[in-house]
Order: C-alpha cells, then sequence, then structure tokens
C-alpha cells in the first residue's frame, strides 16, 4: 500500500469521532430543551452544564480534526 492511501484512511478513520460528536451535542441539547420545558424555572440552573457539555464535546471534535490534519500533512 502507498504512503498517500494509508495517510487517507487514517484521516478518515480520525474522523469517525465527528459521528459521535455530533450525536453527544444531540443529546446535550436534546435533554436540555425537553427539561426547559418541563420546568422553566429550572432552566438557568442547568444552563452553565450544558454549555460546559457542549464545550467538552466539541474539544473532542477539534482534537479528532487536529489528528486528521496530522495524518495528512506530516
Amino acid at each position: 500500500m502507498e504512503l498517500d492511501a494509508a495517510k487517507m484512511i487514517g484521516a478518515g478513520l480520525a474522523t469517525i469521532a465527528l459521528a459521535g460528536v455530533g450525536v453527544g451535542l444531540g443529546n446535550i441539547f436534546g435533554n436540555f430543551m425537553a427539561g426547559a420545558l418541563r420546568n422553566p424555572s429550572a432552566a438557568p440552573k442547568v444552563q452553565g452544564t450544558m454549555l460546559l457539555g457542549f464545550a467538552l464535546t466539541e474539544s473532542v471534535a477539534l482534537f479528532a480534526l487536529v489528528i486528521a490534519f496530522l495524518i495528512l500533512f506530516t
């Protein structure tokens, strides 16, 4: 197998994590919306935790993209 083909396959495998990030973000915001609609007075208390979960989940996507770019361009 050529090195360029192996790099492309490796970068593709590294971006599989982006599918999990999409599912995770959907769960985070879907559950927040369901909870906020059930109890609107508790929504501001939980919003900080929801934003922290969003940031941590999104960081996984950024790490996956960095790894994919490192595989491709090094």
